[in-house]
Protein backbone atom coordinates (compact mmCIF):
# COMPACT_ATOMS: atom_id res chain seq x y z
CA UNK A 1 0.00 0.00 0.00
CA UNK A 2 2.85 2.37 0.86
CA UNK A 3 4.53 1.60 -2.46
CA UNK A 4 1.31 2.41 -4.31
CA UNK A 5 0.96 5.76 -2.51
CA UNK A 6 4.60 6.57 -3.26
CA UNK A 7 4.15 5.67 -6.94
CA UNK A 8 0.97 7.77 -7.11
CA UNK A 9 2.65 10.82 -5.57
CA UNK A 10 5.61 10.42 -7.93
CA UNK A 11 3.32 10.28 -10.96
CA UNK A 12 1.45 13.38 -9.82
CA UNK A 13 4.74 15.28 -9.36
CA UNK A 14 5.98 14.23 -12.76
CA UNK A 15 2.73 15.18 -14.41
CA UNK A 16 2.72 18.57 -12.70
CA UNK A 17 6.29 19.25 -13.84
CA UNK A 18 5.54 18.14 -17.40
CA UNK A 19 2.45 20.33 -17.47
CA UNK A 20 4.35 23.39 -16.28
CA UNK A 21 7.09 22.78 -18.83
CA UNK A 22 4.47 22.49 -21.59
CA UNK A 23 2.87 25.80 -20.59
CA UNK A 24 6.26 27.52 -20.57
CA UNK A 25 7.10 26.10 -23.99
CA UNK A 26 3.74 27.25 -25.40
CA UNK A 27 4.26 30.77 -24.01
CA UNK A 28 7.81 30.87 -25.40
CA UNK A 29 6.64 29.68 -28.81
CA UNK A 30 3.82 32.24 -28.81
CA UNK A 31 6.21 35.06 -27.96
CA UNK A 32 8.79 33.93 -30.48
CA UNK A 33 6.59 33.24 -33.48
CA UNK A 34 3.60 35.53 -32.88
CA UNK A 35 5.21 38.62 -31.40
CA UNK A 36 8.79 38.50 -32.58
CA UNK A 37 8.36 36.32 -35.66
CA UNK A 38 9.73 37.64 -38.94
CA UNK A 39 6.93 38.74 -41.29
CA UNK A 40 6.95 37.56 -44.92
CA UNK A 41 8.42 39.87 -47.52
CA UNK A 42 6.14 42.53 -49.04
CA UNK A 43 6.41 40.92 -52.47
CA UNK A 44 5.19 37.57 -51.17
CA UNK A 45 2.35 39.18 -49.25
CA UNK A 46 1.29 41.28 -52.24
CA UNK A 47 1.39 38.21 -54.51
CA UNK A 48 -0.79 36.21 -52.12
CA UNK A 49 -3.33 39.02 -51.81
CA UNK A 50 -3.40 39.55 -55.59
CA UNK A 51 -4.05 35.84 -56.12
CA UNK A 52 -6.92 35.89 -53.63
CA UNK A 53 -8.48 38.98 -55.21
CA UNK A 54 -8.13 37.54 -58.70
CA UNK A 55 -9.75 34.26 -57.72
CA UNK A 56 -12.61 36.16 -56.07
CA UNK A 57 -13.13 38.28 -59.20
CA UNK A 58 -13.07 35.26 -61.49
CA UNK A 59 -15.56 33.43 -59.28
CA UNK A 60 -17.91 36.43 -59.35
CA UNK A 61 -17.58 36.74 -63.12
CA UNK A 62 -18.25 33.04 -63.60
CA UNK A 63 -21.35 33.26 -61.43
CA UNK A 64 -22.63 36.16 -63.54
CA UNK A 65 -22.09 34.25 -66.74
CA UNK A 66 -23.83 31.19 -65.28
CA UNK A 67 -26.85 33.08 -64.00
CA UNK A 68 -27.18 35.17 -67.16
CA UNK A 69 -29.96 33.53 -69.17
CA UNK A 70 -32.05 34.94 -72.00
CA UNK A 71 -35.10 36.75 -70.74
CA UNK A 72 -38.12 34.87 -72.09
CA UNK A 73 -40.70 36.75 -70.03
CA UNK A 74 -43.07 39.06 -71.76
CA UNK A 75 -42.36 42.72 -71.12
CA UNK A 76 -44.59 44.30 -68.53
CA UNK A 77 -46.91 47.00 -69.85
CA UNK A 78 -45.87 50.47 -68.75
CA UNK A 79 -47.91 53.61 -68.50
CA UNK A 80 -47.40 55.73 -71.59
CA UNK A 81 -47.26 59.42 -70.87
CA UNK A 82 -48.30 61.97 -73.44
CA UNK A 83 -45.21 63.22 -75.21
CA UNK A 84 -44.63 66.82 -76.08
CA UNK A 85 -45.25 67.80 -79.69
CA UNK A 86 -42.81 70.71 -79.44
CA UNK A 87 -39.69 68.91 -78.27
CA UNK A 88 -38.64 66.63 -81.09
CA UNK A 89 -37.32 63.21 -80.23
CA UNK A 90 -33.65 62.82 -81.18
CA UNK A 91 -32.58 59.68 -83.00
CA UNK A 92 -31.72 56.75 -80.78
CA UNK A 93 -28.02 56.81 -79.90
CA UNK A 94 -26.22 53.54 -79.34
CA UNK A 95 -22.68 52.88 -78.20
CA UNK A 96 -21.65 52.19 -81.79
CA UNK A 97 -23.07 55.47 -83.08
CA UNK A 98 -21.42 57.43 -80.26
CA UNK A 99 -18.06 55.88 -81.06
CA UNK A 100 -18.53 56.63 -84.76
CA UNK A 101 -19.59 60.24 -84.21
CA UNK A 102 -16.65 60.90 -81.88
CA UNK A 103 -14.17 59.12 -84.21
CA UNK A 104 -12.96 56.83 -81.42
CA UNK A 105 -11.86 53.32 -82.32
CA UNK A 106 -11.59 51.13 -79.26
CA UNK A 107 -9.24 48.75 -81.09
CA UNK A 108 -6.71 51.13 -82.60
CA UNK A 109 -6.94 54.33 -80.53
CA UNK A 110 -3.75 54.99 -78.58
CA UNK A 111 -4.02 55.44 -74.79
CA UNK A 112 -3.88 59.04 -73.57
CA UNK A 113 -1.35 60.45 -71.13
CA UNK A 114 -3.77 62.69 -69.12
CA UNK A 115 -1.08 65.28 -68.33
CA UNK A 116 -3.67 68.08 -68.19
CA UNK A 117 -5.82 66.03 -65.80
CA UNK A 118 -2.83 65.46 -63.51
CA UNK A 119 -2.31 69.22 -63.25
CA UNK A 120 -5.96 69.82 -62.30
CA UNK A 121 -5.92 67.04 -59.71
CA UNK A 122 -2.64 68.35 -58.26
CA UNK A 123 -4.12 71.84 -57.89
CA UNK A 124 -7.19 70.42 -56.13
CA UNK A 125 -5.12 68.33 -53.71
CA UNK A 126 -2.75 71.25 -53.04
CA UNK A 127 -5.70 73.47 -52.16
CA UNK A 128 -7.11 70.75 -49.90
CA UNK A 129 -3.81 70.47 -48.05
CA UNK A 130 -3.55 74.22 -47.72
CA UNK A 131 -7.06 74.46 -46.25
CA UNK A 132 -6.28 71.65 -43.81
CA UNK A 133 -3.33 73.62 -42.42
CA UNK A 134 -5.57 76.55 -41.44
CA UNK A 135 -8.55 74.58 -40.25
CA UNK A 136 -8.95 71.65 -37.86
CA UNK A 137 -12.02 70.33 -39.65
CA UNK A 138 -10.28 67.24 -41.02
CA UNK A 139 -8.71 66.52 -37.62
CA UNK A 140 -12.06 66.85 -35.85
CA UNK A 141 -13.76 64.67 -38.48
CA UNK A 142 -11.17 61.92 -38.09
CA UNK A 143 -11.41 62.02 -34.30
CA UNK A 144 -15.21 61.85 -34.47
CA UNK A 145 -15.11 58.98 -36.97
CA UNK A 146 -12.63 56.96 -34.90
CA UNK A 147 -14.56 57.51 -31.66
CA UNK A 148 -17.94 56.58 -33.08
CA UNK A 149 -20.78 54.73 -31.41
CA UNK A 150 -19.39 51.37 -32.55
CA UNK A 151 -16.16 51.60 -30.55
CA UNK A 152 -15.64 48.41 -28.51
CA UNK A 153 -15.56 48.44 -24.72
CA UNK A 154 -11.94 47.33 -24.46
CA UNK A 155 -10.71 50.48 -26.24
CA UNK A 156 -10.27 53.84 -24.55
CA UNK A 157 -10.69 57.15 -26.37
CA UNK A 158 -8.64 57.34 -29.56
CA UNK A 159 -6.52 60.45 -30.06
CA UNK A 160 -4.92 61.56 -33.32
CA UNK A 161 -1.36 62.62 -32.52
CA UNK A 162 0.03 63.10 -36.04
CA UNK A 163 -1.45 63.70 -39.48
CA UNK A 164 0.59 64.10 -42.65
CA UNK A 165 -1.22 64.58 -45.96
CA UNK A 166 1.87 63.99 -48.09
CA UNK A 167 3.79 66.11 -50.57
CA UNK A 168 3.47 64.32 -53.93
CA UNK A 169 0.48 63.86 -56.22
CA UNK A 170 -1.10 60.88 -57.98
CA UNK A 171 -0.18 60.39 -61.63
CA UNK A 172 -2.91 59.21 -64.01
CA UNK A 173 -1.86 57.73 -67.34
CA UNK A 174 -2.71 55.22 -70.05
CA UNK A 175 -6.38 56.18 -70.32
CA UNK A 176 -8.52 54.14 -72.72
CA UNK A 177 -12.22 53.73 -73.46
CA UNK A 178 -13.77 50.26 -73.59
CA UNK A 179 -17.40 49.05 -73.90
CA UNK A 180 -18.76 47.14 -70.91
CA UNK A 181 -22.06 45.42 -70.23
CA UNK A 182 -24.64 46.29 -67.61
CA UNK A 183 -22.62 44.45 -64.93
CA UNK A 184 -19.44 46.42 -65.67
CA UNK A 185 -17.74 43.46 -67.34
CA UNK A 186 -15.81 44.20 -70.52
CA UNK A 187 -17.18 42.72 -73.72
CA UNK A 188 -13.91 40.97 -74.55
CA UNK A 189 -14.14 39.05 -71.29
CA UNK A 190 -17.79 38.27 -71.84
CA UNK A 191 -17.32 37.05 -75.40
CA UNK A 192 -13.99 35.37 -74.81
CA UNK A 193 -12.07 37.38 -77.37
CA UNK A 194 -11.25 40.79 -78.73
CA UNK A 195 -13.76 43.29 -80.02
CA UNK A 196 -14.00 43.25 -83.81
CA UNK A 197 -13.10 46.25 -85.96
CA UNK A 198 -15.16 49.36 -85.54
CA UNK A 199 -15.55 50.33 -89.18
CA UNK A 200 -19.17 49.93 -90.21
CA UNK A 201 -20.98 49.16 -86.95
CA UNK A 202 -23.70 46.81 -88.07
CA UNK A 203 -24.91 43.28 -87.78
CA UNK A 204 -23.18 41.21 -85.13
CA UNK A 205 -21.18 44.13 -83.80
CA UNK A 206 -24.26 46.31 -83.30
CA UNK A 207 -25.98 43.41 -81.55
CA UNK A 208 -22.91 42.94 -79.34
CA UNK A 209 -22.80 46.62 -78.38
CA UNK A 210 -26.53 46.74 -77.69
CA UNK A 211 -27.29 47.39 -74.01
CA UNK A 212 -23.67 48.22 -73.14
CA UNK A 213 -22.06 51.42 -71.90
CA UNK A 214 -18.64 53.04 -72.17
CA UNK A 215 -16.05 52.85 -69.42
CA UNK A 216 -12.82 54.81 -69.01
CA UNK A 217 -9.88 52.96 -67.51
CA UNK A 218 -6.69 54.67 -66.44
CA UNK A 219 -3.59 53.69 -64.48
CA UNK A 220 -2.93 55.42 -61.15
CA UNK A 221 0.45 55.61 -59.41
CA UNK A 222 1.19 57.35 -56.12
CA UNK A 223 4.47 57.24 -54.19
CA UNK A 224 4.16 59.35 -51.08
CA UNK A 225 4.10 59.27 -47.27
CA UNK A 226 0.56 59.83 -45.96
CA UNK A 227 0.67 59.20 -42.22
CA UNK A 228 -1.82 59.09 -39.36
CA UNK A 229 -0.65 58.38 -35.78
CA UNK A 230 -3.01 57.30 -33.00
CA UNK A 231 -2.84 56.75 -29.26
CA UNK A 232 -5.27 54.72 -27.18
CA UNK A 233 -5.44 52.24 -24.30
CA UNK A 234 -6.50 48.61 -24.14
CA UNK A 235 -8.81 48.11 -21.16
CA UNK A 236 -9.30 44.83 -19.27
CA UNK A 237 -12.72 44.97 -17.60
CA UNK A 238 -12.76 41.44 -16.13
CA UNK A 239 -13.30 40.41 -13.35
CA UNK A 240 -13.91 44.07 -12.51
CA UNK A 241 -13.79 47.30 -14.49
CA UNK A 242 -10.31 48.65 -15.39
CA UNK A 243 -8.47 45.63 -14.02
CA UNK A 244 -5.53 46.40 -16.31
CA UNK A 245 -4.66 49.19 -18.76
CA UNK A 246 -2.21 48.77 -21.65
CA UNK A 247 -1.22 51.91 -23.60
CA UNK A 248 -0.89 51.44 -27.37
CA UNK A 249 0.49 53.85 -29.98
CA UNK A 250 0.18 53.22 -33.74
CA UNK A 251 1.39 55.08 -36.80
CA UNK A 252 0.09 53.95 -40.21
CA UNK A 253 1.61 55.35 -43.42
CA UNK A 254 0.57 54.79 -47.03
CA UNK A 255 3.83 54.39 -48.92
CA UNK A 256 2.70 53.49 -52.41
CA UNK A 257 -0.45 52.82 -54.37
CA UNK A 258 -0.68 51.62 -57.96
CA UNK A 259 -3.71 50.26 -59.74
CA UNK A 260 -6.26 50.70 -62.50
CA UNK A 261 -9.21 53.04 -61.99
CA UNK A 262 -12.42 52.50 -63.97
CA UNK A 263 -15.04 55.25 -64.37
CA UNK A 264 -18.40 54.97 -66.12
CA UNK A 265 -21.74 56.76 -66.25
CA UNK A 266 -25.18 55.24 -65.76
CA UNK A 267 -27.84 57.25 -67.65
CA UNK A 268 -30.83 58.60 -65.79
CA UNK A 269 -34.18 56.81 -65.85
CA UNK A 270 -37.07 59.32 -65.98
CA UNK A 271 -39.67 56.62 -65.36
CA UNK A 272 -38.04 55.75 -62.01
CA UNK A 273 -36.88 59.32 -61.22
CA UNK A 274 -33.25 58.26 -60.91
CA UNK A 275 -30.51 60.81 -61.75
CA UNK A 276 -27.40 60.21 -63.80
CA UNK A 277 -24.88 58.25 -61.73
CA UNK A 278 -21.11 58.18 -61.95
CA UNK A 279 -19.52 54.93 -60.77
CA UNK A 280 -15.85 54.25 -60.08
CA UNK A 281 -13.91 51.28 -58.80
CA UNK A 282 -10.43 49.77 -58.93
CA UNK A 283 -9.48 46.55 -60.67
CA UNK A 284 -8.18 43.68 -58.58
CA UNK A 285 -4.58 44.10 -59.79
CA UNK A 286 -3.78 47.04 -57.51
CA UNK A 287 -0.80 47.31 -55.14
CA UNK A 288 -1.13 49.04 -51.78
CA UNK A 289 1.89 49.18 -49.46
CA UNK A 290 1.82 50.36 -45.84
CA UNK A 291 4.43 51.19 -43.24
CA UNK A 292 3.10 50.45 -39.74
CA UNK A 293 4.86 51.32 -36.49
CA UNK A 294 3.60 50.26 -33.07
CA UNK A 295 4.49 50.82 -29.44
CA UNK A 296 2.85 48.68 -26.74
CA UNK A 297 3.27 49.17 -22.97
CA UNK A 298 3.98 51.93 -20.52
CA UNK A 299 7.32 51.09 -18.92
CA UNK A 300 8.64 48.00 -20.69
CA UNK A 301 7.53 48.75 -24.24
CA UNK A 302 7.37 46.48 -27.25
CA UNK A 303 8.22 48.33 -30.42
CA UNK A 304 7.09 47.44 -33.95
CA UNK A 305 5.44 44.12 -33.24
CA UNK A 306 5.23 42.31 -36.62
CA UNK A 307 1.93 40.53 -35.97
CA UNK A 308 0.21 43.77 -35.02
CA UNK A 309 1.39 45.30 -38.29
CA UNK A 310 0.12 42.29 -40.26
CA UNK A 311 -3.25 42.40 -38.50
CA UNK A 312 -3.74 46.11 -39.17
CA UNK A 313 -2.58 45.81 -42.79
CA UNK A 314 -4.98 42.96 -43.49
CA UNK A 315 -7.87 44.92 -41.99
CA UNK A 316 -7.04 47.97 -44.13
CA UNK A 317 -6.88 45.85 -47.29
CA UNK A 318 -10.20 44.23 -46.41
CA UNK A 319 -11.77 47.64 -45.80
CA UNK A 320 -10.61 48.87 -49.22
CA UNK A 321 -11.63 45.66 -51.01
CA UNK A 322 -15.15 45.76 -49.60
CA UNK A 323 -15.76 49.32 -50.82
CA UNK A 324 -13.94 50.18 -54.02
CA UNK A 325 -12.51 47.03 -55.65
CA UNK A 326 -14.44 45.17 -58.34
CA UNK A 327 -17.04 43.76 -58.32
CA UNK A 328 -17.91 46.43 -55.74
CA UNK A 329 -17.96 50.10 -56.76
CA UNK A 330 -18.80 53.54 -55.47
CA UNK A 331 -21.79 55.41 -56.92
CA UNK A 332 -22.17 59.20 -56.98
CA UNK A 333 -25.31 61.03 -58.14
CA UNK A 334 -24.59 63.87 -60.57
CA UNK A 335 -26.60 67.11 -60.52
CA UNK A 336 -28.48 68.47 -63.50
CA UNK A 337 -26.22 70.00 -66.15
CA UNK A 338 -28.77 72.51 -67.42
CA UNK A 339 -27.78 76.15 -66.69
CA UNK A 340 -29.89 77.65 -63.92
CA UNK A 341 -30.04 81.14 -62.47
CA UNK A 342 -29.60 79.95 -58.89
CA UNK A 343 -26.22 78.47 -59.83
CA UNK A 344 -24.96 81.66 -61.54
CA UNK A 345 -22.05 83.47 -59.88
CA UNK A 346 -20.20 86.67 -60.79
CA UNK A 347 -21.15 89.48 -63.17
CA UNK A 348 -24.13 91.77 -62.64
CA UNK A 349 -26.67 90.95 -59.97
CA UNK A 350 -29.12 93.82 -60.62
CA UNK A 351 -31.97 93.97 -63.06
CA UNK A 352 -30.14 96.30 -65.48
CA UNK A 353 -26.86 94.41 -65.41
CA UNK A 354 -25.08 96.63 -62.87
CA UNK A 355 -22.33 95.02 -60.90
CA UNK A 356 -23.40 94.37 -57.34
CA UNK A 357 -20.10 93.10 -56.04
CA UNK A 358 -19.12 94.63 -52.75
CA UNK A 359 -15.76 96.21 -52.13
CA UNK A 360 -14.61 93.20 -50.15
CA UNK A 361 -14.95 90.97 -53.18
CA UNK A 362 -18.09 89.08 -52.12
CA UNK A 363 -21.51 89.21 -53.69
CA UNK A 364 -24.34 91.21 -52.12
CA UNK A 365 -28.05 90.51 -51.91
CA UNK A 366 -30.75 91.60 -54.33
CA UNK A 367 -32.02 94.40 -52.07
CA UNK A 368 -28.57 95.82 -51.55
CA UNK A 369 -27.87 95.61 -55.29
CA UNK A 370 -31.09 97.50 -56.06
CA UNK A 371 -30.12 100.30 -53.64
CA UNK A 372 -26.69 100.59 -55.25
CA UNK A 373 -28.25 100.74 -58.72
CA UNK A 374 -30.65 103.52 -57.66
CA UNK A 375 -27.86 105.55 -56.09
CA UNK A 376 -25.78 105.21 -59.27
CA UNK A 377 -28.73 106.45 -61.38
CA UNK A 378 -29.25 109.45 -59.09
CA UNK A 379 -25.58 110.40 -59.26
CA UNK A 380 -25.60 110.13 -63.06
CA UNK A 381 -28.75 112.32 -63.29
CA UNK A 382 -27.22 114.99 -61.05
CA UNK A 383 -24.04 115.03 -63.14
CA UNK A 384 -26.05 115.48 -66.35
CA UNK A 385 -28.03 118.34 -64.82
CA UNK A 386 -24.87 120.03 -63.59
CA UNK A 387 -23.29 119.78 -67.04
CA UNK A 388 -26.37 121.20 -68.75
CA UNK A 389 -26.53 124.13 -66.32
CA UNK A 390 -22.85 124.85 -66.82
CA UNK A 391 -23.29 124.82 -70.61
CA UNK A 392 -26.29 127.15 -70.51
CA UNK A 393 -24.48 129.67 -68.33
CA UNK A 394 -21.58 129.85 -70.76
CA UNK A 395 -23.81 130.29 -73.86
CA UNK A 396 -26.98 132.13 -72.82
CA UNK A 397 -27.97 132.75 -76.45
CA UNK A 398 -28.65 129.03 -76.83
CA UNK A 399 -31.04 128.76 -73.91
CA UNK A 400 -34.08 129.08 -76.16
CA UNK A 401 -32.65 127.01 -78.98
CA UNK A 402 -34.36 123.81 -78.00
CA UNK A 403 -36.00 121.08 -80.00
CA UNK A 404 -39.45 122.53 -79.31
CA UNK A 405 -38.67 126.20 -79.99
CA UNK A 406 -36.15 126.43 -82.73
CA UNK A 407 -35.64 129.73 -84.58
CA UNK A 408 -35.15 129.75 -88.34
CA UNK A 409 -31.53 129.84 -89.31
CA UNK A 410 -30.14 132.58 -91.58
CA UNK A 411 -27.60 131.61 -94.15
CA UNK A 412 -24.46 133.60 -94.80
CA UNK A 413 -26.03 135.25 -97.90
CA UNK A 414 -28.83 136.68 -95.78
CA UNK A 415 -31.57 134.35 -97.01
CA UNK A 416 -33.74 132.79 -94.36
CA UNK A 417 -34.06 129.08 -94.54
CA UNK A 418 -35.83 126.46 -92.51
CA UNK A 419 -32.90 124.21 -93.05
CA UNK A 420 -30.05 123.94 -90.64
CA UNK A 421 -26.57 122.63 -90.87
CA UNK A 422 -25.85 119.24 -89.43
CA UNK A 423 -22.61 118.63 -87.60
CA UNK A 424 -20.21 116.94 -89.93
CA UNK A 425 -22.09 117.99 -93.14
CA UNK A 426 -20.46 119.57 -96.15
CA UNK A 427 -20.44 123.40 -96.29
CA UNK A 428 -23.16 125.13 -98.40
CA UNK A 429 -25.16 121.95 -98.59
CA UNK A 430 -28.91 122.29 -98.35
CA UNK A 431 -30.55 119.53 -96.41
CA UNK A 432 -34.03 120.40 -97.72
CA UNK A 433 -34.31 118.32 -100.80
CA UNK A 434 -36.80 119.40 -103.44
CA UNK A 435 -39.23 116.86 -104.66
Amino acid sequence: MADFVHLLSLSFTQGFIVGQISVVLLIAAFIKYFIFGDPPSPEVTASIRATERRSRTLAHRQSLLTLRTPNTKEPQPTLKKKKSSVLRNPPTLTIGSILNKTYYNVDSHQPESLDWFNVLVAQTIAQFRSDAQHDDAILNSLTKALNGDSRPDFLDEIKVTELTLGEDFPIFSNCRIIPVDEDGMSLENRNGGGIPGQAGVSGARAKMLEGSRLQARMDVDLSDMITIALETKLLLNYPRRLTAVLPVALAVSVVRFSGTLSISFIPSNPSQSTPTMMTFSFLDDYRLDFSIRSLVGSRSRLQDVPKIAQLIESRLHRWFDERAVEPRFQEIALPSLWPRMKNTRGGGGGEDGLDTISSSGGSVGKGKGRDIANSLREEARQEVQAESLAGSSLRPELNQDTLRYRRPRVRDDGIRSDSFSMPGSLPDMDLNFRT
